[in-house]
């Protein structure tokens, strides 16, 4: 599965310029009531900025809809300009919000406003002036990372999917090397924007009454900023030991195929020959590291075909998925209205995503669709998103959200984590189950794309923070990239670098000011659900084997959590699913721990000396 996270769509990055994944974020207030004082009026307020926001949240969803699915330059400028109407209107709720959030106020009135005030990744300050130049830089930076191209000697101009494509099948280091540095040249203009953004981006935060940008990103999960971060630094300390071992393992086998002058045997692993441009997945690289007798027996690209399954029969499977949790068929309108298959008259945004265009039951999912294992995967996990936007729906519009945002992308991938042999087997793909020593190539294929990106997931947001904070400075914006990398994933720059380059902003989240540690969290979630569904299926055996397709009892309990949307805090709704009101990666522990095992007898033999 790719590790391209869905995201519910392009407009889902705007809106993430005010309140994190899904539209429940703009607003207005019309009157501009500077002196609020009494609660009866902060409740107005809050009633009449829902109903804007609502209004507004459908507004841009079909502006954005529209523009996804069908791209020309008006599209682009009525998209553009929902877009900054959600800006200017979220800048100045949020300022309003934090001017009542000292009153005494019950707790479902104090989180909104709360919710209100931190909702902003991109905060625009008070002067109008800088208000305009922060919205300008960010579309710039924007257009810079979009129409980036590599073109090579021979007059090719590649575009960045065009450009992972080579990075995923090639094994020439050469090509590989002279891809990775062309990519990131499209970056090098970004450096002065994206300072001047940083600036601007803090002196709106500080407007709202934070220290910095970092502070304000921090406090948007029920916890004190510095507690949150002391608890990525306790969950990643849980998933080093098996992270070192893949790592090891996966350095080892890079060495054999391209020798020493190429990947040397201890140290860091250059960042280019790990199958993918940015080097945060490696699943790409699997057949090089595979070991013998790996093959589970069977493709499900190839058995999806053998039995008749078209891109509307893959998404109905998914559904039926759902169905079998005991979840409401799809809408009608669902299937009117998605796009699933590319158009040949039209230019679309084919990236998959998930969307809530009225914030009841107009759901929708737009794929193009390919009939392969990958994508049957990611339509499951597509429909995890929708469900849970469709699990919410009753909610106050300002919860109307994910318990944090680690948690809409882990709903997804916990389903996806169920499509185990014994879920195609029960679903009439597969005739058997492969036996138990079939699981390391599985696991193993598995670990490259989860294992692999946990520590690229957690280490953007650790550089940015710093930046935000004034931690690393302009001056050493690429070296402390690097040296974040090589601290949390053991990869290293394959030539040199500088601080003429930004390597930064060759990843779309940069530029795009996406956050990022939802990702690790999502990665960490997704397992803890996993396991703790399974154990309420009854499932006794391994938990990689276990799917809880079917199963109602999980499936009740699920939709528990995903109807409290954010209306509670997330310890609370993690509670309801697990038992625990804490994160716990214990259970991607136990996940792979056949794989560990296996791992370590590998690195040992082979006389491996792991670390870097």
């Amino acid at each position: 599965m790719s590790l391209s996270k869905p995201q519910f769509s392009r407009l889902s990055l705007v809106i993430a310029l005010s309140l994190g994944i899904s539209a429940c974020n703009s607003s207005q207030n019309d009157g501009n009531h500077a002196d609020l004082s009494t609660t009866e009026e902060v409740e107005q307020f809050l009633k009449q900025s829902e109903q804007i926001l609502s209004e507004l949240s459908v507004e841009i969803n079909r502006a954005e809809w529209i523009y996804s699915n069908f791209i020309t330059d008006d599209t682009a400028a009525l998209s553009a300009s929902a877009a900054e109407k959600l800006t200017a209107t979220s800048v100045r709720l949020a300022t309003q919000a934090a001017q009542y959030s000292n009153l005494a106020l019950d707790d479902a009135s104090l989180r909104k406003l709360n919710i209100l005030r931190r909702s902003l990744i991109l905060p625009a300050p008070l002067d109008p002036a800088k208000n305009a130049e922060l919205a300008r830089i960010s579309s710039q930076l924007n257009g810079l990372y979009g129409k980036g191209k590599y073109c090579f000697d021979d007059g090719r101009c590649l575009t960045q999917p065009e450009l992972s494509a080579i990075m995923a099948e090639s094994s020439d280091p050469k090509l590989l090397l002279e891809v990775w540095k062309g990519w990131r040249e499209i970056a090098k203009p970004m450096r002065p924007l994206f300072e001047r953004e940083v600036e601007l981006a803090n002196e709106g935060a500080k407007d709202l009454g934070y220290e910095n940008l970092s502070v304000l990103w921090r406090s948007q999960y029920d916890m004190k900023p510095d507690e949150f971060s002391n608890e990525l630094d306790r969950l990643w300390g849980q998933i080093k030991p098996l992270y070192d071992s893949l790592h090891c393992y996966v350095r080892g086998e890079l060495n054999k195929a391209y020798g020493d002058d190429v990947v040397p045997a201890n140290g860091p692993i250059p960042a280019h020959l790990l199958g993918n441009m940015w080097a945060q997945s490696w699943g790409n690289v699997y057949d090089k590291v595979s070991p013998q007798d790996a093959d589970p027996g069977y493709d499900v690209t190839q058995l999806l075909a053998e039995h008749g399954y078209d891109e509307i029969k893959m998404v109905k499977q998914a559904e039926s998925f759902f169905s079998s949790l005991g979840f409401d068929p799809l809408p009608d309108s669902f299937w009117e209205r998605s796009l699933f298959v590319q158009p040949k008259d039209r230019d679309v945004v084919c990236h998959a995503s998930a969307w809530d265009l009225d914030n009841l039951d107009d759901i929708r999912i737009k794929m193009c669709i390919q009939k392969t294992a990958e994508d049957f995967t990611v339509i499951h996990h597509e429909l995890g998103h929708n469900y849970y936007q469709r699990a919410y729906k009753n909610q106050p519009f300002i919860f109307k959200n994910s318990a944090n945002d680690g948690f809409h992308e882990a709903i997804g991938d916990t389903i996806a984590l169920s499509i185990t042999p014994s879920y195609l087997q029960q679903i009439g793909l597969l005739d058997e189950v492969p036996d138990a020593s079939k699981d390391i190539g599985l696991l193993l294929k598995q670990a490259l794309d989860k294992v692999a990106f946990m520590p690229f997931g957690l280490m953007i947001d650790q550089w940015r923070w710093k930046v935000f904070s004034g931690e690393i400075t302009p001056e050493q914006y690429n070296q402390a990239w690097w040296d974040l990398r090589e601290k949390y994933q053991g990869v290293k720059a394959p030539i040199e670098r500088s601080e003429d380059d930004f390597d930064p902003g060759a990843k779309y989240h940069v530029p795009g000011n996406v956050p990022y540690t939802r990702y690790f969290l999502a990665h960490i979630l997704q397992f803890q659900f996993h396991k703790s569904l399974c154990e309420t299926a009854g499932d006794t055996g391994p938990v990689h084997r276990c799917s809880i397709y079917g199963n109602k009892a999980a499936g009740s309990k699920l939709n528990t959590m995903l109807e409290m949307g954010l209306s509670r805090p997330w310890p609370e709704a993690l509670e309801v699913v697990t038992g625990s009101s804490e994160m716990d990666a214990s259970a991607v522990l136990d996940y792979f721990a056949p794989l560990q095992v296996w791992l370590n007898e590998q690195n040992t033999q082979a006389h491996r000396q792991c670390g870097w």
